[in-house]
């Protein structure tokens, strides 16, 4: 890490920064800290913030809008200085109370005169801000007041909680979100209010102090010499520094709950913070057991959402499959039917067929006749034709004679016995390219085909 040009302090800044964070690369973990200035509580709140999936407070939109905050006096805890555990470092003429008369009196007649001076005083400056003193206030970056009163604060006091960092308005969102209490801290010029130093220095610098602000609360503070820090100041009505307000939700508003004006041991801060927490954490518990019911609700109706949707997604996928069988089925039904079709047509074809070619087959030479030949035909079923024929006649003739013959095939071919020779064959007619050569096996005559009177011709079905 020398050789990066850093010293010991920021090695060990770099060190702890990566055993809080868990990042192992040394350079993130050094550019991190960089970037906030080497403040080592700034750089590890940002990391918990982009953990936790809120944006860095850097990058989060400064014009959120802060929730109302209910500030009702009758409904806080409020505790002051003069109460039992309070201390202040006042305007009260010091030294001890006279024991002379006339010395008891003047010492109570200057006391009257400060309070009334000082009430006075107030009410003036109340006056002058009304009047048009509030130019100067303002708000035009509330989260640069809120870092400088941190670096102020952090600088004049070592031991210190851990303040927000951010405006008001998300601090707010945030304790509201979180259900968590929020505690408003208001800081004035320690060196002009001696109360205000006495309580930073030795009360908010106690250990169970700010163990208790650390473990159980949001701490968000500000001076109220800057604009969001007056800002605040008005709207919870500080009438003494210092002071502190505990903000909480309950009955769904934000509302201050406990109010801590003055100074005050660091024993009697935690006695009244922990009696506020502990008088108001029913209302959280309400709010986070009717948060968790609402969560449950709402994920148990979006785990119903889906699960009717997967069952309609279902429903539809089964109506489609039976759809689609139906189809299926229908459309077997139609080829079949049109297998019906076709073939009942292709019937009334041929028997169409038959009769026109049954007027071109020759007729039948008488059995002294020159030229004549008898041929015998042998059918597939078994039937023996004889029928004479000229030795002119042609193939086709005899195609004609046994096509339009009731007990011949449809579909046939004519072979003789031995050497077996196909004169005809159905298919070559039909078949693409083969029709030349059957028309021209159709046009021979027998006596170019080799028949001889008595010749035995076998009729083959194609179909069978």
């Amino acid at each position: 890490m020398e050789a990066d040009g850093l010293t010991n302090e920021q090695t060990e800044k770099v060190l702890q920064f990566q055993d809080l964070t868990g990042i192992e690369d040394m350079n993130v973990c050094r550019d991190v800290l960089i970037r906030h200035q080497w403040d080592l509580e700034v750089a590890f709140q940002e990391q918990l913030n982009i953990r936790e999936g809120r944006p860095t407070m850097f990058a989060a939109s400064t014009d959120v809008r802060a929730p109302a905050v209910v500030n009702d006096r009758f409904l806080q805890q409020v505790f002051s200085a003069n109460m039992p555990g309070g201390r202040t470092v006042s305007r009260v003429p010091s030294g001890p109370i006279p024991r002379s008369f006339t010395g008891i009196i003047g010492y109570v007649i200057n006391f009257v005169f400060q309070y009334f001076y000082s009430t006075l005083t107030s009410i003036v400056s109340a006056f002058v801000n009304l009047g048009g003193g509030n130019e100067a206030r303002l708000v035009t970056d509330p989260l640069g007041d809120v870092m400088k009163f941190i670096r102020d604060y952090y600088e004049r006091y070592p031991e210190h909680p851990i303040f927000y960092q951010g405006t008001y308005a998300q601090a707010l969102n945030d304790a509201k979100q979180e259900l968590r209490f929020l505690i408003v801290y208001l800081h004035k010029d320690p060196a002009k209010n001696p109360d205000v130093e006495s309580f930073c220095r030795n009360t908010l610098s106690s250990r169970s102090v700010i163990d208790f602000i650390n473990t159980h609360t949001l701490l968000w503070g500000c001076d109220v010499a800057t604009p969001e820090g007056y800002r605040v100041m008005q709207s919870i009505t500080v009438r003494s520094y210092p002071t502190m307000v505990m903000i909480s939700l309950r009955a769904n508003r934000m509302m201050i709950v406990g109010r801590f004006e003055g100074d005050c041991t660091p024993e009697e801060l935690l006695r009244r913070l922990q009696s506020v927490a502990n008088a108001n954490e029913v209302w959280l518990s309400q709010a986070r057991a009717d948060r968790l019911e609402r969560n449950f609700t709402q994920t148990l109706r979006r785990q119903q959402d889906e699960a009717y949707e997967q069952s309609l997604l279902a429903d539809e996928e089964k109506e489609r499959q039976r759809q689609r069988e139906r189809d299926a089925v229908r459309q077997a039904e139609e080829a079949v039917e049109q297998a019906r079709r076709d073939v009942e047509l292709r019937k009334e074809e041929i028997a169409r067929q038959k009769i026109e070619l049954a007027t071109l087959v020759p007729s039948e030479p008488s059995v002294d006749a020159v030229g004549a030949i008898a041929v015998v035909f042998k059918l597939p079923s078994g039937t023996r034709l004889e029928r004479r024929f000229n030795q002119t006649d042609s193939m086709q003739d005899v195609y004609h004679y046994l096509f339009c013959h009731p007990d011949s095939p449809d579909e046939f071919e004519v072979t003789t016995n031995f050497p077996k020779r196909v004169l005809f064959s159905k298919a070559n007619v039909d078949a693409a390219g083969e029709a030349d050569k059957a028309n021209e096996a159709l046009s021979k005559s027998l006596q170019d085909v080799g028949l001889k009177n008595r010749e035995v011709l076998f009729v083959n079905d194609l179909e069978a």
